[in-house]
């Protein structure tokens, strides 16, 4: 799937006000719009088929499984303003274009388009990533919902959101060199109601992914990586060897283990296991992080088994060397869904 550098959308934008977008040489009608987030901006699509000889995406993929019944997408436009923005956006491209998991967000199509800046924009490109839509929103958007009429997960439906949040990231990590995510949390996983099934997780945004394993052997290589997680790894779900990184150590994929911990008390309880020290006076996210204070909820009888508060202690070991992999985190939730899904 090449990048096409065409002026076909300002083309169509003129012409239609806005309401259709080419990906390549298939057309797609703004349903509406999903979300937004710094430069990028997500869609409800429709495919459009004018031409009937042209069977559309439908003659894109051998993987029939990723086209939509009724041919609804989603869809991102990335203005983009500069060089280093256009070299990240190829990035997320190329890395989302290696993957292939049920439980990670498969890259449909995409096009990268020169435009023509008008006065009032800043932008001489823009990028369209086609995706599978996913309507029942993100984890967050659940857990958020369900807090605020103080519903919670069953400890069986928490475990097997879990466990396909780990599928997918043991296909990252099997790489070799292994891929961090970098950015798992609750807003980067899709959930998708199944009547009488658990809900369908699906890990998305590959925006900061990269190779896992780094040597740091300096003082300003440590201030790098500390630099770039600042802004690409989300502070509440940040591994504390990204908040204060030594001079001299290695680090790897477990950064996304501290981060899969996090998420998986986000499923039982709707926040990350640190942030109530964003709400206390003189309190550090920082502090707590790097110092793995975990603070439960308190209440007469948790909603979940002490078993599940043990995994998310074991995968909250401020030391990134004694932290498991994702295969021992695979074998213990195995126990634990035999235990406590009836």
């Amino acid at each position: 799937m090449g990048c096409s550098f065409s002026g076909l959308n300002a083309l169509y934008d003129a012409v239609n006000g806005g309401g259709d977008v080419w990906i390549n040489e298939n057309r797609f009608r703004i349903v509406r719009q999903l979300g937004e987030g710094g430069f990028a901006y997500v869609f409800l699509v429709k495919e459009v088929i004018s031409d009937t000889s042209n069977p559309g995406l439908s003659n894109k993929f051998k993987d029939s499984s990723h086209l939509s019944d009724d041919g609804t997408y989603a869809m991102k436009k990335v203005l983009i303003q500069n060089t280093e923005q256009l070299e990240l956006v190829k990035e997320e491209i190329r890395v989302s274009s290696l993957f292939t998991h049920r439980n990670l967000l498969p890259l449909l199509d995409h096009a990268i388009i020169a435009v023509k800046a008008a006065p009032d924009q800043s932008w001489k490109h823009e990028a369209y990533l086609l995706f599978p839509v996913h309507l029942d929103g993100t984890l967050l958007d659940n857990a958020t919902a369900m807090k605020a009429k103080k519903e919670f997960f069953s400890t069986s439906d928490v475990l097997q959101i879990f466990r396909q949040l780990c599928a997918g990231l043991k296909h990252m990590h099997s790489f070799d060199p292994p891929y961090a995510h970098n950015d798992v949390k609750p807003g980067n996983v899709l959930l998708t109601h199944r009547k009488g099934q658990p809900p369908l997780a699906v890990l998305m945004d590959f925006g900061s992914t990269r190779p896992a394993r780094r040597q740091i052997r300096s003082r300003s290589e440590a201030l790098q990586l500390q630099e770039w997680a600042s802004e690409h790894v989300s502070a509440p779900f940040r591994a504390p060897e990204l908040w204060d990184c030594p001079s001299q150590c290695d680090i790897d994929e477990r950064t996304d283990i501290w981060s899969l911990g996090c998420t998986l008390y986000a499923i039982m309880y709707g926040v990350s296991p640190f942030e109530y020290a964003l709400g206390e006076s003189g309190g550090s996210l920082q502090l707590a992080i790097v110092n793995a204070q975990i603070k439960w909820p308190a209440g007469p009888k948790p909603p979940y088994p002490e078993a599940l508060h043990q995994f998310v202690t074991w995968m909250l070991q401020p030391q990134g060397t004694v932290r498991p992999r994702i295969d021992d985190i695979i074998i213990h939730v195995d126990k634990l869904i035999s235990k406590f899904s009836h």
